[in-house]
């Protein structure tokens, strides 16, 4: 009797242990991960959107939670991605599934401006860049170095030979696609990095089949315009803005001074612009003058030269209904809406240029400068974001680079890794 009366005791001891783990199991089967993206609760906004990445180059879905606890995001819980988050110095979250319900309960609720956008697929990125350029030499290239998202470098070969289709995003930083090498000729002309760059772009179109650098600049254009058309996400920051409309504007015309080209430019340039072929800009005129470091009246650098300084320079972030603008609210995510400023060659847009169909989505209204602005074109859609290094004021040629292990909570970084993560969000009709 004793002895049978142990046994029952083993065996409801191990049937208990069983059930134990089998319920603890289920239990963190039906757990959730959160990514909090609030300025309180992480300690690494930067790295945390290379955690998504992680996820979903894992093909692990995420939930991208727009407006609650600055775009926090979600996903289900996985021991593995436990340990990325504590690898990568990633504040997390684990939620039991009542919780999780309690908070996405909250966020469809019509009272609160937050709504949910799936993520389901790592885009591939490209970014357009001169091969010996190095990594921090803008701010796109330095934050995925850092946020541990990989990356291709293409150039004009690339293009050319119909290589963008491959890519789901695109990015543009200081590049000049007027032809006039960032109009830095009165300053560097003879530098000898100046020299050897002119004399490369002009053996390389050369080689491509173009008379001039300008030509070739024009055709890279127009088949980053067929790309953003066709589907392709376009980001581009400081000199890649505008220089790409003006080159667009200008097809059939010579904007560039013999010190560029060889030859004279057109007279009464600005009357010949087409500003149908634009993006974001019309009515601007050009700045001719090859001595003067500015390309047009779109680029705010110099009329807010005396106005403001480093100190009180900051723009303001739109914000956009969850539920009927999700587009806009995943561009502006942030545990913030006042964003320090930062300048490049070309730093804010003039507000009176810019086109009546472009989204602004950032703005310093005292100054009439927009600094993030939105549009759709054909099937893709484009991102101009004024300035160049959103933790360096004043990022200078030859500056050493900034190390963002020191702003891993950088708002203005922010912005650029939203739109990395865009193209991997669920197309979701908009409420009519």
């Amino acid at each position: 009797m004793k002895t049978l009366m142990k046994i029952n005791q083993i065996f409801n001891s191990k049937s208990i242990i069983s059930i134990l783990l089998i319920f603890q199991s289920f239990t963190m089967l039906s757990q959730s991960i959160v990514i909090p993206m609030d300025v309180e609760n992480q300690q690494n906004h930067l790295k945390a959107y290379g955690i998504a990445y992680f996820l979903l180059k894992n093909n692990l879905e995420v939930d991208w939670l727009l407006n609650y606890r600055g775009g926090s995001f979600l996903c289900k819980y996985y021991k593995e991605i436990e340990k990325e988050c504590i690898y990568r110095g990633v504040s997390y979250e684990i939620k039991s599934n009542i919780e999780t319900n309690s908070i996405l309960n909250q966020i469809s609720s019509p009272n609160n401006n937050y709504d949910v956008v799936k993520l389901e697929k790592a885009p591939k990125i490209a970014v357009y860049s001169p091969k010996n350029k190095q990594p921090w030499d803008d701010a796109v290239t330095l934050v995925l170095e850092y946020a541990e998202i990989p990356y291709d470098v293409i150039y004009d070969n690339e293009i050319l030979n119909n290589l963008l289709p491959v890519y789901d995003w695109l990015h543009l930083h200081h590049e000049d696609f007027t032809g006039q090498y960032g109009k830095f000729y009165k300053s560097f002309k003879n530098a000898s990095w100046y020299i050897e760059q002119k004399k490369i772009f002009e053996k390389e179109a050369k080689e491509q089949g173009f008379e001039k650098v300008s030509k070739q600049k024009l055709e890279i254009t127009k088949k980053i315009k067929e790309y953003t058309a066709g589907g392709g996400f376009l980001f581009a920051m400081c000199s890649a803005t505008d220089t790409y409309d003006i080159a667009l504007a200008a097809e059939k015309i010579d904007i560039c001074e013999y010190m560029f080209d060889g030859d004279p430019i057109e007279k009464n340039v600005t009357s010949k612009l087409n500003y149908n072929n634009t993006f974001a800009f019309e009515n601007f005129e050009l700045v001719t003058d090859p001595m003067k470091y500015e390309y047009s009246n779109i680029d705010m650098t110099d009329k807010r030269r005396n106005k403001i300084t480093e100190e009180n320079d900051f723009f303001t972030l739109f914000e956009f209904s969850a539920k009927w603008d999700p587009i806009p609210t995943m561009l502006c995510q942030n545990h913030t809406k006042i964003i320090k400023g930062f300048i490049g060659q070309t730093t804010a847009f003039n507000k009176d240029l810019i086109k009546s169909n472009v989204l602004i989505m950032g703005e310093n209204q005292s100054l009439n400068e927009a600094r993030y602005i939105h549009g759709v074109f054909g099937l893709g859609t484009w991102t101009f974001y004024g300035g160049h290094d959103p933790e360096d004021y004043k990022h200078r040629i030859g500056d050493p680079k900034t190390e963002l292990m020191l702003y891993p909570n950088s708002p203005g970084y922010r912005l650029i890794l939203n739109n990395i993560l865009f193209p991997a969000a669920k197309k979701k009709k908009r409420k009519t």
